[in-house]
């Protein structure tokens, strides 16, 4: 009883994933809304204005993509399989996702979000103030030390599992 109770729990992420989907939502209007802003405002905008806000439109596009990875990965990770196999849609990522890909995928989106922002101050510096730039410096290489640290890790737990089955298909 108490073990069934505990697997059911795993549904109760499901409207934590909806709500993700909803914010996915926000973010195709707030994409469609820049766009726009982007289309009509272009010769008010100079190359630098339109750079910028190119940026940010990736950047809307990074943290959607990052929104879709956690919404599908970890759904079909932690809640339940979405049985799309045959599907000609499937992400390729999803036939080979699990907890420990699922954040090394999140970090390097983390990174490449961070690295646009990154690109969006150096390209707007003369209006950010030295320890602005100092600490979105500080907090993207921070996301890229950790990145590396998870990876590594997992490649240490790969590594050890990995060593392990042959040991114990030799014992065998």
């Amino acid at each position: 009883m108490m073990a069934q109770v505990i697997f059911w729990s795993r549904w109760l992420q499901a409207p934590l994933y909806l709500g993700l989907i909803v914010a996915q939502c926000v973010y195709v209007y707030l994409f469609m809304a820049e766009l726009t802003h982007l289309v009509t405002g272009a010769n008010k905008l100079g190359e630098t204005g339109i750079m910028l806000m190119v940026l940010g439109l990736i950047d809307v596009v990074m943290i959607a993509n990052l929104l879709i990875m956690v919404i599908i990965g970890g759904y079909e990770t932690f809640v339940s399989r979405l049985n799309i196999k045959e599907h000609p849609d499937q992400p390729e990522w999803l036939s080979h996702v699990n907890a420990a890909t699922m954040k090394i995928k999140l970090s390097m989106a983390l990174i490449g979000i961070s690295s646009i922002h990154l690109l969006k101050t150096f390209i707007n510096a003369e209006n950010m103030s030295e320890p602005t730039m100092k600490w979105q410096v500080i907090i993207h290489m921070t996301f890229i030390i950790s990145a590396v640290a998870m990876a590594y890790t997992d490649r240490i737990m790969t590594k050890t599992l990995l060593d392990a089955h042959g040991r114990a298909e030799a014992d065998h």
